[in-house]
């Protein structure tokens, strides 16, 4: 099982489109849409990219960054520090198509810039994703398969036809995992994506997200993960941030959640497929996570439908 495909699944990655940024500087450009996650080329040129007020990070010719927490950002040419940042939306209100100009007459920067959405905003695994992950295009390895993805993605998105929507989605989830698989040695918050470094830890993550349901406990997920229980509890603790059966719990607490919005499963049904052996037990359980019984959070549900 893949903890990082299983996890996209989860979350319903979709692409939300791309632009070719063909600019001359001094340019300052803002991202700001709410839930919009970003990819970020650069083709030709150099730029830098800010986050708030944290220190501009250098993008150069060749370099590709993921933007994946939707978290305001904004990029600029490195002379343009106090031009007043002009938002997406308002020079994709003046472009034509998938191709932006912004004119001035300074150095030449080309950038390919997309975004993408996780459909399920409120999945706990969001947490666990980094501000930013860049690939160097000067990483010889990297560039290889890199170079591929770019090269495709802006071709369909620049040219499109039927199925292109399709396409897209399925290039830019590609290219993100593959982005996240590359930066997982420079990750250095707590959480899932830092858990899969750990070999015995990933496994053991793989087995929260596909067998949920079964009867686990910290001895059982150690044994999947081949460590000793007390090794596999603190290494897990410490790479994921949170103890592990503390971690099963919200995985089958999401669960839970979705089963109730959609319906159809009453609640023995729903007990016993994120396990627990009684409605009784996922109740206090559910009440526990959320405050509220599972029967009220689904009418709560049903009503803002």
């Amino acid at each position: 099982m893949d903890v990082l495909a299983s996890l996209f699944r989860e979350m319903d990655f979709a692409a939300a489109g791309y632009r070719r940024l063909e600019l001359a500087a001094p340019w300052s450009i803002s991202f700001d849409q709410e839930g919009l996650r970003g990819i970020h080329f650069v083709a030709k040129g150099c730029c830098e990219i800010v986050f708030r007020d944290d220190e501009p990070q250098p993008l150069d010719t060749g370099d590709l960054l993921i933007a994946p927490r939707a978290e305001q950002h904004v990029l600029r040419s490195r002379d343009a520090r106090k031009l007043t940042p002009t938002p997406t939306t308002q020079l994709s209100a003046a472009s034509d198509g998938g191709r932006l100009v912004h004119s001035g007459s300074g150095e030449q920067t080309v950038i390919i810039c997309g975004a993408f959405v996780f459909n399920d905003r409120d999945h706990p695994a969001l947490q666990g994703l980094p501000r930013m992950v860049r690939v160097s295009g000067a990483d010889k390895a990297a560039a290889r398969w890199l170079r591929g993805y770019i090269e495709t993605i802006t071709a369909e998105a620049l040219e499109t036809g039927p199925g292109s929507d399709v396409v897209l989605a399925r290039l830019s989830a590609a290219l993100v995992v593959r982005t996240l698989r590359h930066g997982l040695e420079d990750v250095q918050q707590s959480g899932w994506l830092k858990g899969m470094r750990d070999p015995g830890v990933a496994r053991a993550l793989a087995a929260i997200h596909d067998r949920y349901c079964e009867d686990w406990t910290v001895a059982s997920l150690a044994h999947e993960a081949r460590q000793s229980r007390a090794a596999f509890a603190y290494r897990f603790h410490s790479l994921v941030g949170e103890p592990p059966m503390h971690y099963l719990f919200r995985r089958r607490m999401r669960e839970a959640e979705k089963l109730l919005k959609n319906g159809q499963a009453g609640l023995a049904q729903i007990a016993a497929a994120v396990g627990y052996g009684s409605e009784a037990a996922l109740s206090a359980a559910f009440k526990r996570h959320s405050g509220t019984s599972p029967g009220a959070y689904r009418h709560m549900a049903g009503t803002t439908r």
